[in-house]
């Protein structure tokens, strides 16, 4: 596989007319890319998932960070027929977790996986909703590595492009739908 922008500049045409842009949301100057309009249309929905898994196959588990990543990775996951790990903040996995704190543009934020989601040589793929700075990601990728999980790959509904996230992502493919 190789790094795309978008599988289909279709899909990406589709696709863009129903993400809501938010102006100053959640703080001035920054412009929010709302996607509850385009998961409210079932058709659209169905297509996005699709559009996200179809790059990968042999996938064992399926890396989902909180909280978006959630809502896209759990029906991807069902459509590859693989198990879900979900990555979340401090305090809300129930039993033992590894730790990877990331920075930030102004300090710090940490994320958690379960010690035993992944067993080690199982080909996973890590779903978010957004690919922007890269930290999210990185973290996640630190989780899945240091578990000994074989990284197939990303895939996000949508990159930021001038943030250059990928530079985060440790040479690994990233799968994108739609970029801005």
């Amino acid at each position: 596989m190789t790094d795309t922008h978008t599988t289909d500049p279709r899909i990406s045409d589709l696709l863009k007319p129903h993400i809501r842009d938010i102006p100053d949301f959640p703080i001035p100057g920054i412009m929010f890319r709302d996607i509850t309009t385009l998961l409210a249309d079932g058709p659209l929905f169905r297509t996005t998932i699709d559009a996200m898994a179809a790059p990968f196959s042999g996938i064992h588990k399926v890396v989902i960070i909180e909280s978006r990543g959630f809502i896209l990775g759990t029906p991807i996951a069902y459509s590859l027929g693989a198990g879900v790990v979900p990555v979340r903040k401090p305090g809300k996995l129930p039993s033992e977790t590894l730790s990877e704190i990331y920075d930030l543009e102004y300090g710090t934020n940490e994320l958690q996986i379960h010690t035993d989601a992944i067993t080690p040589g199982e080909r996973v793929l890590i779903v978010d909703d957004l690919l922007a700075t890269g930290g999210t990601l990185e973290a996640t990728i630190k989780l899945v590595e240091r578990l000994g999980g074989e990284i197939a790959g990303i895939s996000v509904l949508a990159e930021l492009r001038a943030l250059n996230g990928r530079q985060h992502t440790r040479g690994y493919p990233v799968h994108s739908l739609l970029a801005y």
